[in-house]
């Protein structure tokens, strides 16, 4: 079996088209060579992205346009970025935006933030005049049936370059979606209506692969563990977690065990994400299975391949969109509301993302997992303090997925000490209404807890992406 470690990340493909109107370049002989410097200076800025950009030049008429359309449909790119250096006909980009097949992001950065009116001819204002064709080619988009999106503003302008930045990130996360490979092992936790995922609609809404896996996948890997790999992941653990002294060392070595067969799984299978539940009986050998795997899959969702329990497949993508906007997003449920503090407390039993962790995350040895058979190590933190956002992937009736999203505030305070990883969330308002408010968004049973403020590029995402995003706010 492989031994190779997943992938972490696949960085999107972005494609690069600079153009003007070259009926400018015989008028004005100085104004072609400036745009190229312009073009020149955004793809240099493109590149210091983490992306692969596919810079297909300059164009100047229909013709080139349809060129640069063909070369950048052969490329597969997940975001093609235009760069309107002047004004420039909607027939030289309206093809590319047609046959790319991907998202077009259209920049409109003049030289500078301002013209120099008293000095400037007209051959100087036309370096300027990329602002001059963005509503013409919103009409035109509009017309064909292709989503207009846009950033104006000049070269050196941060603002606007965290601006095309949040969307080369979005378009990375949705070429994760499409081209991801999402684990399903076990079945469903009995009685959970919504937590049951039709596969098919994973792959409608997102697109990428589910690999129904069984736990005899894992228990063969698990029998094939060696001693040394054991004792390999136990001094990693030692060095992650602090231990309680609840934790017996029979049961924290079998959670080694287990998580050296989950490493092989999910190289074995090429998974980015992990959906699992088990319920198992009297002691056997699949329920030891599914008590022993909170360690090995927090160690996983830490490494960057979330993983999630109670078979919540959706959960486990809004952790991976998460994780892979740099955010984490741990797996949560609600836990209790705290109105004399005024927040909700969330979180979860079992696996969290260890890497967003507030302090050094501990290991609790637990006789029962509540409400699963079994029993073992279970991890427990709180999300680190500061502006979090909560996300989930809800489903309509007829099937759709949608983003639902909240932003608050993780507090430090009071916490039980029982083998969970709950946090202290204060929304700015009353929990009660807030708790309200989130359940009738249709989020469902679980979500991710994130670090930061994800709003803006979730909102980037769900524009390409075509997914309805649903803010609760306070």
């Amino acid at each position: 079996m492989s031994e190779r470690l997943p992938a972490v990340a696949r960085k999107p493909k972005i494609g690069l088209v600079a153009g003007g109107l070259g009926a400018y370049w015989p008028q004005f002989p100085d104004l072609l060579p400036q745009l190229r410097r312009s073009a020149a200076r955004v793809t240099d800025r493109m590149r210091e992205f983490d992306a692969e950009v596919v810079d297909v030049g300059f164009i100047s008429d229909a013709q080139e346009g349809a060129v640069a359309a063909e070369k950048l449909r052969a490329a597969d790119c997940d975001l093609i970025v235009g760069f309107l250096t002047t004004y420039m006909t909607a027939t030289m980009l309206v093809p590319i935006a047609q046959r790319s097949g991907a998202p077009v992001l259209l920049i409109n950065l003049q030289p500078t933030e301002a013209m120099d009116h008293a000095s400037f001819d007209t051959g100087a204002w036309l370096a300027y005049c990329g602002a001059c064709p963005l509503p013409e080619m919103a009409n035109a988009f509009e017309r064909v049936g292709v989503p207009f999106r846009s950033v104006s503003g000049y070269l050196e302008d941060q603002r606007a370059w965290d601006r095309i930045g949040r969307w080369i990130r979005a378009a990375g996360v949705r070429s994760v979606l499409r081209h991801g490979r999402h684990g399903l092992m076990g079945h469903l936790y009995p009685g959970m209506y919504d937590v049951s995922t039709d596969l098919t609609m994973v792959t409608g809404n997102l697109g990428g692969h589910v690999e129904v896996l069984e736990f005899d996948d894992l228990r063969v890997r698990v029998q094939q563990v060696k001693d040394d790999e054991v004792a390999a992941k136990l001094a990693e653990t030692r060095e992650v977690f602090e231990l309680a002294d609840s934790v017996v060392e029979e049961d924290l070595a079998w959670a080694a065990r287990v998580s050296v067969g989950l490493d092989r799984l999910v190289a074995d299978f090429d998974l980015d994400s992990l959906a699992y539940y088990h319920r198992g009986l009297d002691g056997e050998i699949h329920e030891k299975l599914g008590a022993g795997m909170i360690l090995g899959s927090s160690l996983l969702t830490a490494r960057g391949v979330p993983a999630a329990g109670e078979y919540e497949l959706r959960t486990s993508l809004a952790m991976l969109i998460c994780d892979r906007f740099g955010a984490g997003g741990s797996f949560t449920e609600l836990q209790a509301l705290n109105f004399r503090d005024a927040v909700v407390e969330m979180g979860h039993d079992g696996p969290g993302h260890l890497a967003i962790s507030e302090r050094r995350p501990l290991l609790r040895g637990l006789g029962v997992y509540h409400g699963k058979r079994g029993w073992g190590v279970s991890v427990e933190f709180d999300v680190r303090h500061g502006p979090v956002t909560l996300v989930g992937l809800g489903q309509t009736r007829d099937g759709r997925y949608k983003i639902v999203a909240s932003e608050g505030e993780v507090v430090g305070g009071p916490l039980l000490k029982i083998g969970n990883t709950t946090s202290r969330v204060d929304f700015g308002c009353d929990p009660g209404e807030w708790t309200d408010a989130w359940s009738a968004s249709g989020v469902a049973h679980h979500w991710a807890l994130a670090t930061g403020r994800l709003l803006p590029e979730l909102r980037a995402l769900a524009d390409l992406t075509g997914l309805e995003l649903v803010e609760v706010a306070a």
